[in-house]
């Protein structure tokens, strides 16, 4: 798991195909690595990687076709930054909000507008992934945990402060780019209840158990 809260900018330092999916290594520029094993868990722009060698600047991960198909990772090209984030230990801060860094799909930016100091900031998702985001509620973009302003159909809005731009790839963002969107884990979990019947089935016992049914 993670909190959405950006470590450290890296770089794509090269993509190396590997049978079909690819090998990725990142030059993760000042994030220390003195801590992280072979095995060990790290989100590259919000998409979960397994550490599988450490190298003098960076490590490397594999990517499989899955992560490649639901994310942006396999269409940057060496130099392109990342947004960093080591796994979260049970004694870290949970400054964002649980993050699994399992990517649901890409997003788009579609205008960016100054806010004050801030910056506002639209992006448009498929309608799969559109019913999982609410006003007010959190979403991880690029691997940067968010809180949403408003929702118009596909597309949704959030307030970027000058700090998160200056230490996220959101300084390189430009509209029409491609972004990771990981809706709230909650809201996924809530639909699969509701979807499949669950809920009504879990009050039903509830309401049995203590006598009310």
């Amino acid at each position: 798991m993670f909190t959405g809260i950006i470590q450290s900018v890296g770089r794509v330092a090269r993509l190396e195909p590997r049978g079909g999916d690819v090998r990725l290594h990142i030059d993760t520029a000042d994030l220390d690595l003195s801590d992280v094993q072979l095995g060990d868990s790290i989100a590259v722009s919000g998409a979960c990687l397994t550490v599988v060698t450490l190298e003098s600047r960076g490590f490397a991960a594999d990517v499989s076709n899955e992560t490649l198909s639901l994310t942006t990772l396999g269409k940057h090209k060496p130099g392109d930054p990342v947004n960093l984030e080591k796994a979260l230990r049970l004694a870290d801060r949970l400054g964002g909000h649980l993050v699994s860094g399992h990517v649901d799909g890409v997003g788009k930016v579609v205008s960016i507008a100054p806010d004050g100091r801030s910056q506002r900031w639209t992006f448009e998702v498929s309608a799969q992934l559109s019913r999982y985001i609410a006003s007010k509620g959190s979403i991880c973009i690029d691997g940067t945990s968010l809180t949403v302003n408003e929702v118009n159909g596909q597309r949704f809005g959030v307030n970027l402060i000058p700090h998160t731009v200056e230490h996220t790839v959101f300084h390189a963002r430009r509209a029409g780019d491609a972004v990771n969107i990981e809706v709230d884990v909650v809201a996924r979990y809530v639909e699969r209840l509701i979807g499949g019947g669950e809920a009504s089935r879990i009050d039903e016992a509830f309401l049995k158990q203590h006598g009310f049914a």
